[in-house]
């Protein structure tokens, strides 16, 4: 028997759905009790607030479909709602950590009462395209959360956290370390895929570029430390003016979690208190110090045009795929995301498998990397949620290519994230570009 296509996109959201949910239960699962509700740093969130803001999201939409839908609580809405003006004044990111209400319990308990409330909304309804690419935001946005929810725990507890599982990352012996030519001409950027996308990603657009060459790795520990090592940090002619007085006034040193013991670096992270990997790539710096490294060292960051055509542009075949290696979704072999549960970076070189077809390697996983682009929209650009994306457009940088925090779910080559310059405690590197 042949379940009627309505029925059949109706299971597959489900199955997302509890996919998704499952995922997030799973870094929480070894969390102590005390641990849910700390904040560390204001620009951070306790894990109590990430499984309660998650849930939330799904009231969100269920209302915009549903003109009759009435939210859980209003005290819950009010300490939940990260920054939606649309349904009332948001809490202070900064206080999030001081509130003992709603507690751990009762946030579970929203958690499983929103999980039967969605399951059931999935199972009711029939939805447009329109209406169901809502609810995949739901999934994709509660991705992007499982990410900055593993942020949160490094910055909360390192090397202490308990995953569920961990699995041990490969050691790579050859390292090839050079640059790849990228031919110029127009370029068609965005995503052109069939599946989900964000609207940020769209439409697709005509850019010119000029001929470049690409770094086949991002930058790695080794290479930073000698910009490092020749006094990168006391050196202002590097930096931009803005980042110089980040320098001063942060002290920085160093990327972010690097500490010096007995004269040698180390980096306190999930996986310990330890020396530096010099093959590893270079990890939790700013956009800041991304630019005054690639200035030392007489390079550049790419713009996010080039980037993508490095990292998705079949140059034989002339056309693009969603992923460097195709249209393939991501598998363990070709990457390193969150489910690979490494919980840290693969030196540069692991993942030959995952090769863009100019020969770039390591463009989907380990670490987001910086671009110098402007976080704008694309010519053209609608949005497709509001107050979702498109009220961040000033004052950020686009990284591309995910991290080993990404969910593999919510990550292609098109996929566009933005940071402020300054902030350095997501998992963010970069590669450099030479002219030609």
């Amino acid at each position: 028997m042949t379940l009627n296509p309505e029925l059949q996109r109706n299971e597959s959201l489900l199955e997302q759905f509890k996919e998704t949910r499952k995922r997030t239960l799973e870094l929480v699962k070894n969390l102590e009790s005390d641990d849910f509700v700390v904040q560390t740093a204001s620009y951070m969130s306790p894990p109590k607030w990430h499984i309660g803001h998650v849930s939330w999201i799904y009231e969100a939409i269920m209302s915009k479909l549903d003109k009759n839908y009435e939210f859980y609580s209003k005290d819950f809405s009010e300490y939940l709602n990260s920054y939606y003006q649309q349904f009332g004044v948001p809490h202070d990111k900064a206080l999030r950590g001081i509130t003992s209400r709603p507690t751990i319990n009762e946030i579970f308990q929203y958690f499983n009462t929103i999980n039967q409330k969605v399951e059931k909304f999935i199972e009711s309804r029939e939805f447009s395209k329109e209406e169901e690419k809502l609810i995949v935001t739901g999934f994709n946005h509660e991705c992007q959360h499982q990410e900055l929810l593993v942020y949160d725990l490094q910055h909360l507890l390192a090397e202490q956290y308990l995953p569920v599982r961990k699995n041990k990352i490969k050691v790579q012996q050859h390292k090839q370390k050079e640059f790849v030519e990228i031919k110029g001409g127009i370029y068609t950027m965005g995503y052109n895929g069939k599946n989900y996308c964000y609207d940020i990603e769209l439409p697709e657009h005509k850019t010119y570029l000029q001929n470049f060459k690409m770094g086949i790795f991002p930058v790695t520990n080794k290479e930073y430390l000698e910009f490092m090592n020749d006094g990168g940090y006391e050196t202002y002619k590097h930096w931009l003016s803005d980042g110089w007085e980040k320098v001063k006034s942060n002290k920085w040193n160093a990327p972010m979690y690097w500490e010096k013991i007995k004269d040698e670096w180390y980096v306190r992270d999930f996986l310990g208190i330890r020396e530096i990997n010099p093959n590893e790539p270079v990890c939790h710096v700013s956009y800041y110090e991304a630019d005054a490294y690639c200035k030392w060292a007489g390079k550049r960051l790419p713009t996010e045009a080039e980037w993508e055509k490095a990292s998705c542009w079949d140059e034989e075949k002339q056309q693009k795929t969603v992923f460097p290696w195709g249209d393939e979704n991501p598998t363990e072999e070709k990457c390193n995301l969150l489910e690979s549960y490494h919980w840290g970076c693969a030196e540069v070189g692991a993942y030959p498998k995952g090769s863009s077809k100019s020969g770039c390697q390591q463009m989907i996983g380990d670490v987001w990397e910086w671009t110098s682009s402007e976080f704008v929209g694309y010519p053209g650009f609608k949005s497709g949620f509001d107050e979702y994306n498109d009220k961040w457009f000033t004052n950020q940088k686009v990284l591309r290519g995910g991290s080993f925090g990404t969910p593999k779910m919510s990550i292609r080559g098109s996929y566009r994230n933005f940071f402020r310059l300054d902030e350095r405690w997501l998992f963010s590197g970069f590669r450099c570009v030479e002219d030609i």
